[in-house]
């Protein structure tokens, strides 16, 4: 099977940057993507809120991404992951085209469109039901539109749409948008747009294409219908997580209401050696300069995890017999402690770990109080020892 040091899935913002950062520490990156290099900011028509550029589209900027990404020369590999597997504490991540074994996994795959969920939508999907303002504005050119949502995307779309649609009715649950000021009075200054408040689509019709909407206002009850040749979903995003709904589904991999994925503040997930950024991410922020931060304390996190966890791995786990000591750099007492066991000729094959950094291998080995020593044979521990000086190590 193949092996890799860092695998990133996904090649938007998190992931690219990820790729830069892990390539300049000199990690092994392979990077599996899946469609356009940037993600969901291809579908954004302009970015004003990158900082150094004033104005770019997502493509521009996407496309800025992955060339700067090039430069460090990690591998980019187009497949579908299927899955992301845990056998005998090992990685797998399993595509379409073979599974590869990795150090540390970086899950990037970002977020999708919400469904609207009612009648008509799936089926009116490419006739007239769009996700994306930018694909599809053009094919209304002189026509009447709707926006069905009330944030950013919502309103910052529906004044995209005013390009070329002749009216853009944006509808909203609510008595007022809940986008930044300058998209709200972006939007309602424009003749062509026209808010309808209070409202919610209650079902999409047509014959071939989308013809009109069933409105129902939610204070009052009424249903009203509205003519439209199309109609633009933004009602909100939730994280491509489907590959990975084993591990969720069994609790292995802990998620937040929406299914969105629980990290810490180094981006690591409840998996030992599973990183994840960027829009997939439990967070108060979901936006382009955000997913960057993200990836690139992944990026750290995750070398810092090959370079001390697997190291560690392998002198504690994986010989036959071993002493160890884990103790604390916080402590000066236990920092003379690891001096004194390293100066002696008699311990020079004891392995010295600062638990304090290390964490998680303690964890893993149930170190429990720091200085502890540990006779570990095949990954076992077989004696555990609490000690206040290198004479104690005879007892081992």
């Amino acid at each position: 099977m193949e092996k890799r040091e860092l695998v990133i899935i996904g090649a938007g913002p998190a992931g690219l940057t990820a790729a830069i950062y892990g390539r300049r520490s000199g990690l092994d990156v392979l990077i599996i993507e899946k469609g356009l290099p940037g993600g969901q900011i291809n579908t954004t028509d302009e970015i004003e809120n990158w900082p150094g550029v004033q104005h770019a589209s997502g493509q521009e900027l996407g496309d800025m991404f992955r060339k700067h990404a090039e430069k460090f020369k990690p591998e980019f590999r187009d497949a579908e992951v299927q899955g992301l597997e845990l056998k005998d504490g090992k990685k797998i991540v399993v595509t379409d085209k073979g599974s590869i074994e990795a150090s540390a996994v970086l899950l990037a795959t970002g977020a999708s469109f919400r469904k609207q969920g009612c009648p008509g939508e799936a089926g009116f999907t490419g006739r007239g039901v769009s996700y994306c303002a930018v694909c599809d504005g053009a094919f209304f050119e002189d026509q009447d539109v709707a926006v069905i949502g009330g944030g950013n995307t919502a309103v910052e779309e529906g004044v995209y749409l005013t390009r070329f649609a002749s009216k853009v009715y944006i509808i909203h649950r609510r008595d007022s948008f809940r986008a930044d000021k300058v998209a709200i009075e972006r939007a309602l200054g424009d003749p062509k747009v026209q808010p309808i408040w209070d409202s919610v689509v209650e079902e999409i019709r047509g014959t071939e294409m989308v013809e009109t909407l069933l409105l129902k206002n939610v204070k009052t009850g009424e249903l009203s219908e509205l003519p439209v040749s199309g109609v633009f979903v933004f009602i909100g995003n939730e994280p491509n997580v489907g590959f990975l709904k084993p591990l969720i589904d069994s609790g292995v991999l802990k998620t937040a209401r929406g299914g969105w994925i629980k990290v810490n503040d180094r981006m690591e997930t409840s998996i030992e050696g599973v990183f994840a950024a960027g829009d997939l991410i439990e967070k108060y922020l979901r936006q382009v300069v955000t997913a960057t931060g993200d990836g690139a304390t992944a990026a750290m996190a995750a070398y810092a995890y090959i370079s001390e966890q697997v190291h560690l791995e392998g002198k504690l786990l994986e010989p036959e017999e071993v002493s160890a000591v884990f103790y604390s750099s916080v402590d000066q007492a236990q920092v003379r402690l690891a001096g004194e066991i390293e100066g002696a000729p008699q311990w020079n094959r004891v392995v010295l770990v600062d638990g304090y950094k290390n964490s998680r291998m303690a964890e893993k080995l149930q170190v429990q109080s720091l200085p502890c020593a540990l006779k570990i044979k095949k990954g076992t521990v077989t004696k555990r020892l609490e000690i206040s000086s290198a004479t104690d190590l005879q007892s081992l």
